[in-house]
């Protein structure tokens, strides 16, 4: 009986999550409290409060669960690419696609950074932590690429790292804000300019290497 209480319970809270991770993505952060949960989950807040010790609780837990899901589309599947170029090209292309779903509601690794790049606390850090770890993904990435001849040797991975952020900030502000309906088609145009421009003149068939995922054409902005 115990264990199956136990199951119950877990099951409560990721549902509980999946609807704050929602909530979070369309009001922010701070738009999530546990009276506001708890009237979509048609419970009492004594009842969510019980799965979260408080709301910082709460919203550290959404903000796991967001990079987990984060992980699980971009990071790892991108790992079964080859090393080098190839794994790069699809970690952008999976990122792009994320973005152009989240277009509709929100990523939190921008309006997170919004919300908290003045404020310290828990969040905060956990945020920067998350957000750190992907560009250090990306870092190792770039670098491979050099290691492999695949880009110059004088590539520098921070400043690629920095500008690939550059291309998804524009994608999201343009897509979600502005509203252009060219903002995909743009920000792949801007990757491939900026891979051939850190490309080893010894490659010459870079160009040949397109992103191997495609954004959905239903996921493309209106």
């Amino acid at each position: 009986m115990a264990s199956k209480s136990l199951r119950k319970g877990e099951m409560t809270r990721a549902a509980i999550l999946e609807v704050a991770l929602d909530m979070a993505s369309r009001d922010g952060l701070e738009g999530l409290t546990i009276g506001s949960l708890a009237d979509r989950m048609n419970m009492s807040k004594s009842g969510v409060f019980a799965h979260f010790g408080s709301r910082e609780d709460l919203q550290i837990a959404v903000l796991n669960l967001y990079n987990h899901h984060f992980e699980q589309e971009i990071f790892y599947p991108s790992l079964k690419e080859p090393r080098g170029l190839p794994r790069l090209q699809e970690m952008f292309a999976r990122w792009v696609k994320r973005v152009t779903v989240e277009i509709a509601s929100g990523c939190i690794y921008i309006s997170g950074a919004v919300e908290y790049d003045d404020r310290p606390g828990a969040i905060r850090e956990e945020l920067a932590k998350m957000v750190t770890a992907w560009q250090q993904a990306l870092r190792r990435c770039v670098q491979q690429s050099v290691d492999m001849g695949h880009l110059r040797p004088d590539a520098d991975p921070e400043q690629l790292v920095f500008e690939m952020y550059g291309l998804i900030l524009a994608l999201h502000h343009d897509a979600r804000f502005i509203k252009r309906p060219d903002s995909v088609a743009r920000a792949h145009n801007g990757f491939a300019r900026l891979m051939e421009s850190y490309r080893n003149p010894a490659l010459p068939n870079l160009k040949s290497l397109p992103p191997t995922t495609k954004p959905h054409p239903r996921s493309r902005p209106n």
